[in-house]
Parts: structure tokens; sequence; C-alpha cells
């Protein structure tokens, strides 16, 4: 595809990004996208020509977004030489990775300040529990998703089993990924001292 191509189906997609944000996924039609665009049906159909093609345009952009996002936060990082104990109690320590696990966390929950993305990926969501084309594209996202969080622990903890390694980078990603619902005030109030506890939990699950 041409240049002048791709950026009249850019235009087109961020059309139905944003419809998908301020409409719903239920008026995310391919008459509605083609009237927030200002084009033509046929001109929508000749880039996108199903319903079913414009949503996984949609959908392969955002996730493709948010894994690019991603990846340098959970690029893996080998383990470090423990921190010699300060007192004859104190647990040893991997400053280096403390300072990454919390780095990471810190970054994710900023990501749900921004209200309209929070909006966007719960759309998704809602889309994915009625089209099992979405869902598969989804669990693919937080498939790969999990084996970064994983691979981020591992190299960190070589010495845990791999089923721990797994289930608690599953943990983190339920913990994280379901904040956004609380967060953002869709699923309920977000309390004064939450976001620190919810730090803490989630750096905990990552730590040495």
């Amino acid at each position: 595809m041409s240049g002048k191509g791709e950026q009249r189906r850019a235009q087109l997609l961020d059309a139905a990004e944003e419809l998908l944000v301020t409409a719903g996924g239920t008026e995310l039609s391919m008459r509605a996208v083609a009237a927030a665009a200002g084009v033509r049906l046929g001109h929508l159909q000749y880039y996108f020509p199903t319903h079913a093609a414009l949503v996984a345009a949609v959908l392969d952009r955002v996730l493709n977004r948010s894994a690019e996002r991603l990846a340098p936060l959970l690029a893996p990082i080998g383990p470090t030489a423990p921190v010699a104990p300060i007192g004859p109690t104190a647990p040893t320590n991997d400053r280096a990775g403390d300072e990454a696990a919390e780095q990471l966390v810190r970054a994710l929950l900023a990501e749900q300040e921004d209200a309209r993305l929070v909006r966007l990926f719960a759309e998704l969501w809602a889309l994915a529990a009625r089209d099992e084309a979405v869902a598969g594209s989804v669990r693919a996202f937080y498939a790969d998703y999990r084996t970064q969080v994983a691979a981020f622990l591992a190299g960190r903890r070589p010495d845990l089993p791999a089923a721990v390694v797994q289930g608690r980078a599953q943990v983190f990603l339920m913990l994280v990924e379901g904040a956004a619902l609380f967060r953002s005030g869709l699923a309920g109030v977000r309390e004064p001292g939450a976001d620190e506890e919810l730090l803490r939990t989630a750096r905990s699950l990552l730590a040495p």
C-alpha cells in the first residue's frame, strides 16, 4: 500500500477508535465509522471490506501500541550480586531488581491515569466477550504479556520453579490489569491509600 493509502487507512482507524471510546463497541458499525470519518461507505469498505476486518485492524493497532509501550519496561534483567546485609537479620536484597520492579509497576499504573486508554481497553474487553475472533486476539496479547513478565521475574529469580514463575506472572497481570477498572472509577471508588498498597503487592510478586 502506498504512503497515501497508509495515511488514509490510519485516518479511518482513528475515526473507528474514537467512536469506540466515545460511543462504545455496540455503535461501531461500518456506516457509523464512515460517517465519523466523513467518507462514503464504499471508501471505508475499500480498506476494510467487512466489519470483522475493521474491528481486527483496530484491535491489532491498539494492542501493538500497548505491546510497544510494555517492551522496554519488561526487558528481562539478569540476577545481580546481592547486597550485603546491613544488620544481622537483614534479608538479602537485589536493589537493582527492586528498582526495576518498582519502575515497571509505577509505569503501568501511570498508564491507567489515561482515562481514554482505560475506556478503550474496557470496550475491547466487552467486544471480546461477544466476539470469539476479538477474544482470540486479546488472549494472544495477554499470553505474550505474561511471557514477558515471567521472563522479567525469571531473570531475577532463576531459582524459582517454572510453575511458580508462571503463576506469579499471571497473578501480576490479574492484579494490575484488573486494577484499571477500579482506579478509573468504572468499577468502584478509588480509596485513599489503595495505590500504595497495590504498588506494594504488585512489586512483591516480582521481588527477589
